[in-house]
């Protein structure tokens, strides 16, 4: 079975054809996405050490907004509260901490979090649920091939 982190990477560029397509209509055609790794939870690992997949789409030389650290701040807020940080801003804004960033963009699908900053916050949220899907749904593949494959392997 393959790992997490190819899971992730397939995932990213099973959606590519959408991102590329929904850059037609946003203010930019920059984008920086990061997940976590959804076997890592936020009392077993620092968030650093959690980061399974970043990956820039553009060219981040030329951008003027650091575009990655505020995908890694949406995707810590999701990752910490195990929700959306649009959830989290719009519903529970007293569990904001000092250094929280105030834009959305973040999905949690499971144990699947992704942030992705770069274009209008409703659209890194639409990108970042397409991968939280689409990663999902490739490991729900991967499982049920090695399932079938073998059928009394005991371990993952």
């Amino acid at each position: 079975m393959k790992s997490n982190k190819e899971i992730a990477l397939d995932a990213i560029e099973v959606v590519k054809p959408s991102i590329a397509k929904l850059f037609e209509r946003t203010n930019r055609q920059e984008l920086h996405i990061v997940i976590m790794d959804p076997a890592l939870k936020p009392w077993e690992a620092s968030f650093e050490d959690a980061i399974l997949v970043e990956q820039s789409l553009g060219n981040p030389s030329e951008w003027t907004i650091p575009f990655d650290e505020l995908a890694r701040k949406k995707a810590k807020q999701a990752w910490r509260n195990g929700c959306a940080n649009l959830d989290i801003q719009s519903k529970h804004p007293s569990s904001l901490q000092e250094d929280d960033i105030l834009f959305y963009g973040s999905f949690v699908y499971g144990n699947i979090v992704v942030g992705c900053s770069g274009v209008e916050q409703h659209y890194d949220m639409l990108m970042s649920s397409w991968i939280a899907l689409a990663f999902e749904q490739l490991t729900v593949a991967e499982y049920t091939k090695s399932k079938a494959e073998t059928p009394t392997k005991a371990a993952r």
